[in-house]
């Protein structure tokens, strides 16, 4: 695969997908602007070569067309402001004012095409409306990893019209070369830390991770799954029914493979999902029929941090608990503080998307885990060994 340091784009209009489908508030004001950032060297060294950059992205998942809510205008002043330069705009990704604007492009400048997915030709990978977006363009660069495990127009199939002008930018050879790290060249102890909702979300990437860590620790609402599935009294806490033979089946196979699977042996236990519950810490098994577990307690926080500690790579996906409520949060804190004690240390940490990548931002440790994944479900994917079609297309 090649990547942008492989060209000098001098006098060339590069079509880069971007993935800039950010968080805003009512007023349209970005409130976390990661994925900006992330993209924002790649388009930095084009400009600097002397091209032109002709950006594209999805916001959102629009049901019916144009929608004020999901234009991507009201990111224009930011993205300016991040570039150093005055963001074009043009109202439309295929359009004749898009047509127009990217002729008319200047080397140096940078256009911002419309929401890719007002049109359902994007989700659906219709090779006509990717034949139309590849007009812009010389060159096409892939540097929305976030997107690269859907088959879209503007991630997968595009790039049949740049036999010898496609390029990963930046951020995607970035998270390519580290998942691969994390994959196939961990240095062990290597431990994968699973949190989150449901096993269900996660069996795949569970079974996958079987094959290749050392210690596998789960926490988070799956973990019931796992202590009912020993005949565990779990109250109200998030259960699947249909999955307790599953559960079983995985304990099974880490120990027929020998992984240490390290789940919790206590809770955080509340009388109700809200931050003033009332709450105690106690066994995870005895859990009372009108109450729920909400996050790890402090015996399970002090064992996941001892695991962690003692590991030099560590993959992180999903949160110990209803971490968005401070008072279920400190099962995450404590596991974020000893994966970055552990990086300190000279370990190499890897942060999925979605949840955990929030989690280290409230708690303010971006900087201080090796690297964090802008890319949630692609991440997932990939580390499950599914080929993702926005990255085989620049393979091909």
């Amino acid at each position: 695969m090649k990547t942008i340091d492989d060209l000098n784009f001098s006098g060339k209009k590069a079509l880069i997908r971007v993935d800039f489908n950010v968080p805003l508030d009512e007023d349209f004001n970005i409130t976390d602007d990661n994925r900006i950032q992330g993209a924002a060297p790649t388009i930095k060294k084009i400009l600097a070569d002397g091209g032109a950059v002709i950006l594209m992205s999805h916001l959102g998942r629009p049901k019916e067309g144009p929608t004020d809510k999901y234009s991507l205008k009201h990111i224009v002043g930011h993205l300016s402001k991040v570039l150093g330069v005055d963001v074009k705009f043009a109202n439309d990704c295929i359009g004749e004012e898009a047509i127009q604007k990217s002729a008319e492009l200047k080397d140096g400048e940078v256009l911002l095409l419309e929401n890719l997915r007002f049109y359902k030709e994007e989700e659906k990978g219709d090779v006509g409306f990717a034949e139309k977006l590849a007009k812009f363009g010389d060159v096409y660069v892939n540097d929305a990893f976030g997107t690269a495990h859907r088959a879209h127009a503007s991630t997968a199939i595009i790039a049949q019209f740049f036999p010898n002008n496609k390029y990963a930018g930046y951020l995607m050879a970035a998270e390519i070369n580290n998942a691969e790290k994390v994959l196939n060249k961990p240095e062990r102890p290597f431990t994968a830390i699973m949190g989150g909702a449901k096993v269900s979300d996660k069996i795949q990437l569970i079974e996958a991770l079987l094959d290749k860590v050392d210690n596998l620790v789960i926490g988070g609402g799956m973990a019931y799954t796992f202590v009912k599935a020993r005949g565990g009294e779990i109250g109200k806490s998030l259960v699947e029914l249909d999955k307790l033979d599953l559960a079983n089946e995985l304990v099974k196979k880490a120990d027929e493979k020998g992984v240490n699977l390290v789940l919790p042996t206590d809770a955080q236990i509340a009388d109700k999902f809200a931050n003033d519950a009332d709450t105690y810490n106690g066994p995870n098994d005895q859990i009372p029929a009108d109450r729920e577990g909400l996050d790890i307690g402090s015996e399970s926080s002090a064992h996941f941090a001892e695991v962690i500690s003692a590991s030099n790579t560590l993959l992180w996906n999903g949160p110990m608990g209803v971490f968005e409520f401070d008072t279920f949060a400190k099962g995450t804190k404590a596991v974020a503080d000893a994966v970055v004690k552990a990086t300190e240390r000279g370990a190499f940490s890897l942060i999925g998307g979605g949840d955990s990548a929030a989690a280290v931002s409230k708690f303010g440790m971006t900087e201080h885990v090796s690297y964090v994944s802008t890319g949630g479900g692609a991440l997932l994917e990939y580390m499950e060994g599914k080929v993702l079609p926005g990255v085989k297309a620049l393979e091909d």
